[in-house]
């Protein structure tokens, strides 16, 4: 298994195009794990253009199979004084997989601070049950450490669509910072799948990520990972997603759509 730290050092520029090709064990069903590919983009992103500001947001479109090699494209769409634009096309060998746009900006002094989300008390990851233990867990998983403290497992015929798990990457030297976070922000399976009894197919279509203000944080610390199903019908879930540190801080904010086929 190549952990997130030699898959991102694997990857190879040629004529402006970063290629990776990370191994089947980062595979989630037919395609890549989203929040691999979409580190991926990231990282290929701020390879192309070096001295950007901290990344605040992105948005992911994982319009098809990521499989096989991956070639990445990045464009700078615009750069202000304090902003950039990048958009990222990423194809597979099946044709094109993620479609990213990342929006980094400067930090700038201001009169205003405001934090209203707390990380909610719960127990710490001594305290909570292996996650990934059930048969048929995604390969991906193994990158992972996971320990449940509130909600159901998939398939365990929840009444709510919720879970609360404490997540952190396997590899022992991960980046600090945004690169991580992503990689580490869609570990969990959706929390709609925690209604069903038994397994059914699922593919994320979309994935806002807001970055709040912050120092860098540790790639290898542990996080509260809050996913909350809100609209669930007609084959589709709308979830939110949050990251804590462990320290209370707010590490990210998600979104996503889900398509559910069953």
């Amino acid at each position: 298994m190549a952990d997130l730290s030699e898959t991102i050092a694997a990857m190879a520029e040629r004529n402006g195009t970063y290629h990776a090709a990370p191994g089947a064990d980062w595979r989630q069903g037919q395609t890549l794990y989203g929040g691999l590919s979409a580190a991926l983009a990231v990282h290929a992103a701020e390879r192309a253009f070096p001295g950007l500001p901290p990344l605040r947001s992105a948005q992911f479109a994982f319009v098809g199979p990521a499989a096989g090699a991956l070639a990445y494209r990045p464009a700078m769409a615009r750069r202000g004084k304090s902003s950039a634009f990048v958009t990222v096309a990423a194809d597979g060998e099946a044709g094109p997989a993620t479609q990213a746009l990342l929006c980094y900006g400067q930090a700038r002094d201001s009169a205003c601070r405001c934090h209203e989300v707390p990380m909610p008390l719960v127990a710490g990851p001594e305290g909570g049950v292996p996650f990934f233990t059930r048969p048929g867990v995604p390969g991906f998983s193994g990158h992972f450490d996971a320990m449940l403290v509130e909600g159901r497992p998939p398939v365990s015929g929840a009444e709510r669509p919720f879970l609360r798990v404490w997540v952190r990457h396997h590899d022992p030297g991960p980046p600090d910072g945004a690169l991580a976070l992503i990689a580490l922000g869609d570990a969990l399976p959706p929390p709609a799948l925690s209604l069903f009894s038994a397994f059914v197919p699922i593919s994320t279509m979309t994935w806002s990520v807001e970055l709040p203000p912050n120092p860098p944080m540790p790639g290898d610390d542990w996080y509260l990972f809050e996913s909350r199903g809100e609209v669930i019908g007609d084959g589709y879930a709308i979830q939110d997603m949050k990251l804590w540190h462990a320290d209370g801080r707010l590490a990210l904010v998600g979104r996503q759509t889900v398509a559910l086929y069953g």
